[in-house]
């Protein structure tokens, strides 16, 4: 990765290590049994939409650019289409949900729109602010 694709930060590879970690944490949450529990009827896909989002809106926070910003969105999408086929294909307490997949990418949507906030520098403000 281009190192000035980061915005400017004291802690870098906190930053992106965290959202890395944010990235396993879906995927291995994805792949895993679901839990033995009972939520509202499509529940699930506002699961979806709020975590891609939340990713989204990590780039978003990470990467100066807005191509770049773009790149990391189109990247979850396509983590989040393939994660619906290989809970298809890889898992047995798992199935592929086309619906999941919009929600994924519909979070995606949400969370590049980050990039027109003030909110957009706000992980540099606290980079700046932490001892």
């Amino acid at each position: 990765m281009n190192p000035g694709a980061l915005r400017d930060f004291r802690r870098p590879r906190l930053w992106l290590g965290l959202w890395c970690l944010a990235i396993a944490a879906v995927i291995a949450a994805s792949l895993m049994p679901p839990p033995q529990m009972s939520v509202p009827r499509g529940f699930d896909k506002l699961e979806h939409l709020l975590g891609y989002l939340l990713l989204a809106a990590g780039a978003v926070l990470l990467f100066a650019r807005a191509n770049t910003q773009l790149k990391a969105g189109l990247g979850l999408v396509a983590l989040g289409v393939a994660l619906e086929f290989a809970q298809a294909g890889l898992t047995q307490t798992r199935t592929a949900d086309p619906a999941d997949a919009l929600a994924n990418a519909s979070g995606v949507a949400l969370g590049l729109l980050l990039t027109f906030s003030p909110f957009a520098r706000g992980l540099q403000w606290l980079d700046r602010r932490l001892p």
